[in-house]
């Protein structure tokens, strides 16, 4: 790792955020951080469109910029687009660029809008556009498993963060709670009216991540029976009949959220009334932690090193082999039972 650089007058701030929805969660941390580190600065965050609603309400930035998605295959849109952002951001004459994710173009774009600081981790051939470099842990000629949230992490602690809180945090707005709320109301369930909420996410942009629907739907069955819960099914819009294969193995009554419109604005609003989330190893596994909503997590091949989140109210299952399918299901009950306890005692 490289000296901790002096201490920048920065007085306006590019954050260059992740493009997959947890690692953007596991940014905020970061984001909390820089904000203490430069309170008078003006700090904003560079997001994909797609992930504007999940970062929406974040109280340590002052602006979500948002990078427009050119139309698939048209490479002169694409150059055309990169051009256009880098002009955008030179315009806004921001002092430092801070690169959390390691992609060649996030590089190229903070270059181009001649950000006069850029800092990040020199990977993917582009340290020539980065002022500032951080070496990743090597072990010969592979990358040692350092988890994304201590990742992005030491990026805040070069330019002179310590101490740093490291718990994930998102926020939502009352508009959404409240919708969220009457949606629920709608299948039986009533905020804050006693019954368990279990939220079922058997979606993962890998299909080796995925636990089988028909293993949800087991343990969807055991939890409406002998926890009494409302058992609800969430998933990306693209996962829909992944959600509907899950209800329609079951043998107790399922709500498939997907048919009220879900967007990630809702999502978190629903996750923030669920007791409880079981998920693979995907996006609402890390919005429920930062909701401080307990989490049953199914590993399959990924190896979890890269992900540890260090949050007490989570349960990480890991397949026996590299097939998330040998989970069994009392297993994941075993470890709902264990948390359900835990959070019991503790009220």
């Amino acid at each position: 790792m490289a000296e901790a650089l002096p201490t920048i007058d920065a007085k306006r701030i590019l954050i260059y955020m992740p493009t997959w929805l947890g690692d953007c969660v596991m940014a905020t941390p970061t984001l909390r951080a820089l904000r203490g580190l430069y309170p008078q600065a003006h700090l904003a965050a560079l997001v994909k469109a797609p992930m504007k609603p999940l970062l929406d309400g974040l109280p340590w930035v002052d602006r979500l910029v948002t990078i427009r998605s050119p139309r698939a295959g048209c490479q002169t849109n694409r150059r055309r687009g990169a051009c256009a952002l880098a002009a955008r951001l030179k315009s806004q004459r921001y002092d430092l660029a801070v690169l959390l994710p390691n992609s060649f173009r996030s590089a190229l774009n903070v270059y181009l809008a001649g950000i006069p600081r850029r800092l990040g981790y020199e990977r993917d051939w582009r340290g020539m556009f980065l002022t500032d470099q951080l070496k990743p842990l090597r072990r010969g000629l592979g990358f040692v498993p350092d988890p994304t949230l201590n990742y992005y992490m030491k990026i805040a602690e070069h330019l002179g963060v310590r101490d740093a809180d490291r718990t994930m945090k998102l926020f939502t707005r009352k508009a959404d709670d409240e919708r969220a709320c009457a949606l629920l109301e709608r299948v039986g369930y009533r905020c804050g009216g006693g019954r368990l909420l279990v939220l079922l996410n058997p979606g993962a942009n890998k299909i080796e991540k995925r636990w089988a629907p028909a293993k949800f739907a087991e343990l969807g069955d055991r939890c409406a029976k002998t926890l009494n819960a409302v058992v609800a099914v969430t998933g990306a819009p693209r996962e829909r009949e992944l959600v509907e294969a899950v209800i329609a193995q079951a043998k107790t009554p399922m709500v498939n959220l997907l048919q009220f419109g879900m967007n990630l604005r809702l999502l978190k609003s629903v996750i923030r009334q669920a007791g409880l989330v079981v998920t693979n190893d995907t996006g609402p596994r890390h919005i429920a932690a930062a909701m401080d909503v307990p989490v049953v997590t199914l590993f399959g091949p990924t190896p979890p090193e890269w992900t540890t989140i260090h949050f007490a109210s989570e349960r990480e299952i890991y397949a026996p082999s590299k097939d998330v399918n040998d989970i069994a299901v009392p297993t994941a009950f075993g470890a709902i039972e264990d948390l359900l306890g835990q959070a019991g005692a503790a009220a």
